[in-house]
């Protein structure tokens, strides 16, 4: 088929849809950048697109929670479309604050009779925290992850904690295949801050949908789709290309 038709939604506050745009350009997909009162306007618009990308930013200013305020305007005004577009096998990308949308909007976990399985709650250390960190990758079923085992990608949040509502809830993600990123040391291996920037139990960066096609992580690949914006690339060299790039590759692949 031709080349993936990729949906970014913007909404005020985001600031991560450029870097989105120009990451899937670079990976051959045909990126748009509509805002969410257009689509309120017309749901009807999303039938056109094979994957929909939430970007980071701080949407509404993050001014009840980060993402809450889009996450319901999702699903006020857009749920059965939303699951429409989910469930005909098309792709669903959130990052950072698309990450909370979609955990809140009920769009990777389903809530119960008691409501939200988990959450996004404030950094441990009470700041918000950007640096870089190693990502161990199990990509189970997830087809953004394929044949990735780490990721060098930078953070930037300040409501980045996952939170299970209970100790067995995260096991059952665990042992579902679920938590496909966490956060590790350079050596691979699980520890605290530093390296788990926000404190999320069991060092969780991202989840995926029992799909797997519908992802969100914390992190950012779209910000190391080059391999100049490694921060040491002066000292180590250039690769062929940043690490990030392989998630928007392996979107565009699967549609191949």
């Amino acid at each position: 088929m031709a080349s993936p038709k990729v949906f970014i939604l913007r909404a005020p506050g985001s600031n991560c849809d450029m870097e989105t745009h120009f990451a899937f350009e670079k990976a051959g997909a045909r990126p748009e950048r509509i805002h969410i009162l257009q689509l309120r306007e017309n749901p009807s618009l999303l039938k056109q697109f094979q994957i929909l990308v939430i970007p980071g930013g701080f949407t509404y200013g993050d001014d009840v929670a980060a993402g809450k305020i889009l996450a319901s305007q999702l699903t006020h005004f857009l749920h059965s479309e939303l699951r429409a577009f989910r469930d005909s096998e098309k792709l669903i990308l959130g990052v950072c604050n698309g990450f909370q949308v979609l955990l809140k909007a009920g769009l990777i976990l389903q809530p119960d009779q008691d409501g939200p399985v988990a959450t996004l709650a404030h950094n441990t250390s009470g700041k918000f925290e950007t640096r870089w960190v190693n990502l161990e990758v199990r990509p189970a079923n997830c087809p953004f992850l394929t044949g990735i085992s780490s990721l060098f990608v930078p953070t930037a949040h300040g409501e980045g904690r996952f939170v299970s509502r209970e100790e067995w809830m995260l096991d059952g993600l665990e042992k579902s295949g679920r938590v496909v990123l966490r956060y590790v040391n350079p050596q691979g291996k699980l520890d605290g801050f530093p390296h788990n920037p926000n404190g999320s139990q069991g060092n969780i960066a991202g989840l995926c949908d029992p799909s797997g096609r519908v992802l969100g992580l914390m992190p950012h690949p779209e910000r190391h789709v080059l391999p100049t914006q490694h921060p040491s690339w002066t000292r180590n060299g250039l690769q062929k290309e940043g690490e990030g790039f392989a998630i928007f590759k392996n979107a565009v692949k699967y549609f191949e």
